[in-house]
């Protein structure tokens, strides 16, 4: 028995990007056909997901990370995700590598940080968000990140992010400590570290 679109996308956990659904028999125009008849809705360009689902719960990261693959959810957004933070972010901070080319989303609106070497591939956990992977920092490498980019991002959001990581996860000065090294702020990270004791 043939496979309904339908299917293919239930057997693909719901969503899939246009390449994707080529790639299993899906027709540009059968994908625009369903997503005018309800079926589908279209999250970004070039992403479809059932309707049937249940509501995303993030879906700007859960669209970042189908639109740009070599994307790490950072700083703001990673300290709104670990839960240590009472900023609102007004888009995604992504890190990419060096050398990578600059995404381009319509939505949501991305702030790029090109980071190299360890401290990009250093401390990134898969989380699945709505049946999707998506890369994040971890709460350890995203506190050093931020000490990293402090004069950006401000040195308040910086140690409250370090005061909410005490009270809300476990300590662990060890991960602290190597990220503050690789990230080069083990100087200006100490003594903070040494305070929250």
């Amino acid at each position: 028995m043939k496979q309904t679109p339908e299917d293919v996308f239930r057997a693909n956990g719901g969503q899939l990007r246009m390449s994707e659904a080529i790639a299993h028999g899906i027709s540009r125009y059968m994908l625009y056909s369903l997503r005018d008849r309800g079926v589908i809705e279209q999250l970004s360009r070039g992403v479809y997901r059932l309707v049937e689902l249940p509501p995303i719960g993030n879906p700007d990261l859960v669209t970042v990370a189908l639109r740009v693959p070599n994307a790490v959810i950072c700083l703001i957004s990673a300290l709104a995700f670990h839960e240590m933070t009472t900023q609102i972010p007004h888009g995604v901070s992504v890190a990419i590598p060096l050398q990578a080319r600059r995404p381009e989303l319509d939505h949501p609106p991305l702030f790029v940080h090109r980071f190299s070497g360890a401290s990009y591939t250093a401390g990134v956990e898969e989380q699945r968000i709505d049946g999707v992977p998506v890369n994040i920092y971890s709460p350890e490498k995203t506190i050093a990140d931020c000490f990293k980019f402090r004069n950006k991002i401000g040195m308040d959001v910086v140690l409250e992010a370090l005061k909410l990581y005490k009270t809300r996860k476990p300590f662990k000065l060890a991960a602290l400590l190597d990220y503050a090294k690789i990230c080069r702020v083990q100087n200006v990270m100490r003594p903070y570290l040494e305070a929250t004791l």
